[in-house]
């Protein structure tokens, strides 16, 4: 096994204890009748270490980068060509319906 994937699990691990120990510590207010301030610092540093390690794995699980290189595919195209967007075509409209009665009239 992979140490990103480790480092994945075990953060996801972190952070689900950290869950659960927020609400237990909830639950324990409230039993004891004491108004909610803010969690104990240990639970916050658990979750932050466990989404740092979540974030480190799954960006190395995930593999290595590719730069994005739109630049190449741009050259060859013109001013007029980057904004003709063809899948916005449409040549089935009210209009061809239109015209078509008024052809149908002009002939009787």
């Amino acid at each position: 096994m992979d140490f990103s994937k480790i480092c994945v699990f075990f953060g996801l691990a972190a952070m689900l204890h950290a869950a659960y120990s927020a609400a237990q510590h909830r639950t324990y207010l409230r039993l004891t009748e004491q108004e909610f301030t803010t969690l104990p610092i240990d639970i916050i540093v658990q979750c932050f270490v466990g989404l740092l390690l979540t974030c480190y794995g799954v960006v190395h699980v995930a593999g290595s980068f590719r730069e994005i290189c739109a630049s190449a595919e741009l050259e060859s195209k013109t001013w007029d060509m980057l904004s003709n967007r063809q899948a916005f075509y449409s040549f089935c409209h009210r209009g061809m319906a239109i015209n078509y009665r008024e052809d149908e009239n002009e002939d009787s």
